[in-house]
């Protein structure tokens, strides 16, 4: 089959399969390589110290394609094979109301459902051309910066928040990528910045995390303080930890183009809020959280994002909320929270106490 026709015929499979964007980038050395090694180098990851792992790899993004070695597929194929990526957007719903768990980890895990479709078309490719196609399919967890790869694949241009926005649609979306040894026709990257003077992002982040336009220091984020740290959050950050008990979307929530393009979720989305989630304002979260035993852990996030964060950094992340947001009537839930076997757990949740215990005393 000519790649024209093949490219075209997997992409609209891609959309057959629920993908909201889909775009093709031939693979190679990867223009942002050295601007990530730079921002790693410059502690922006903080204590993510896998993202500085394997960096050839995620130089060049032929390098991770199984069969694939420099561009040329293995001896087992006896001829050299161009590498291409199928790189999709799945939208994740930026027109559902905020909450204290950002819009990504509300439902199921990103990772197991865009992983299953991606997987999909990869069969559905190997059936089309009837003979194996050596390829893998990326959702985030593997040596390769889908970012870029989006970009060069036409599907937007990266925003002052570091998020990729496309037109259109804006930036709540998640991304992956099919990488497949494979001659497809690459579309042409996108070039343009549409963000202009715009810094709603960069004002509006309550910790001052965006520290330049496409820079966040990780070390001050609402989303990496509650999800990837798993020490106590600074003290001089909890403030800014507000009413989230997991993530945070302050960013993409004031970004012009998702005010005007964001979308809500279907009514059969696989991201839609889970039963422990729906209709939980931060206060009740909360207290259910810092109420939680393990065994409740388990039912109310299986096959979830959050699970991420263990128990105890979920009642960590509870303790600071009801510390900002709470009343009086929280302390209860708090001062039994008091005996937990975490230090890290307790320290928190002293914290909450004393704040709560400053609100009372002002307001006398």
């Amino acid at each position: 089959m000519e790649p024209a026709r093949l490219t075209q015929l997997l992409k609209a499979q891609a959309h057959a399969e629920g993908f909201d964007l889909a775009g093709v980038a031939t693979l190679g050395p990867v223009e942002s390589a050295a601007e990530f090694e730079a921002w790693v180098a410059a502690g922006h990851a903080g204590a993510m110290t896998w993202l500085a792992r394997e960096p050839e790899r995620r130089r060049d993004t032929r390098r991770p394609v199984p069969g694939v070695r420099g561009g040329r597929v293995g001896d087992a194929e006896r001829a050299p094979r161009a590498v291409s990526a199928l790189v999709v957007g799945l939208d994740y719903g930026g027109g559902e109301a905020t909450g204290p768990v950002a819009r990504y980890a509300r439902g199921d895990d990103y990772h197991d459902v865009v992983l299953e479709r991606l997987d999909r078309v990869h069969a559905w490719l190997e059936r089309t051309l009837e003979r194996a196609v050596p390829g893998k399919s990326y959702v985030d967890t593997g040596p390769l910066l889908e970012r870029d790869l989006a970009r060069r694949a036409g599907l937007g241009w990266f925003g002052k928040s570091t998020m990729l926005i496309a037109p259109g649609r804006g930036s709540f979306f998640f991304l992956g990528a099919l990488l497949v040894a494979e001659p497809l026709v690459a579309d042409a990257p996108f070039a343009a910045d549409r963000c202009g003077t715009c810094t709603r992002c960069l004002d509006a982040c309550p910790t001052g995390a965006i520290v330049a336009p496409r820079v966040v220091d990780a070390r001050q984020c609402v989303s990496y303080l509650t999800i990837e740290l798993r020490e106590a959050i600074p003290a001089a950050l909890r403030e800014g930890v507000g009413d989230r008990v997991y993530g945070c979307d302050v960013c993409q929530d004031v970004c012009p183009w998702n005010v005007r393009f964001a979308r809500a979720l279907p009514e059969d989305s696989p991201f839609a809020a889970r039963e422990a989630l729906a209709g939980r304002d931060a206060r009740t979260l909360a207290r259910e959280i810092l109420a939680m035993d393990v065994e409740g852990y388990r039912a109310a996030f299986r096959g979830s994002a959050m699970k991420r964060a263990k128990l105890p950094m979920l009642k960590r992340n509870a303790a600071v909320v009801l510390g900002n947001v709470g009343t009086v009537e929280d302390a209860d839930v708090l001062v039994r929270a008091l005996d937990a076997p975490e230090p890290l757990v307790r320290e928190h949740v002293a914290w909450a106490l004393d704040r709560l215990s400053e609100r009372g005393a002002r307001t006398r």
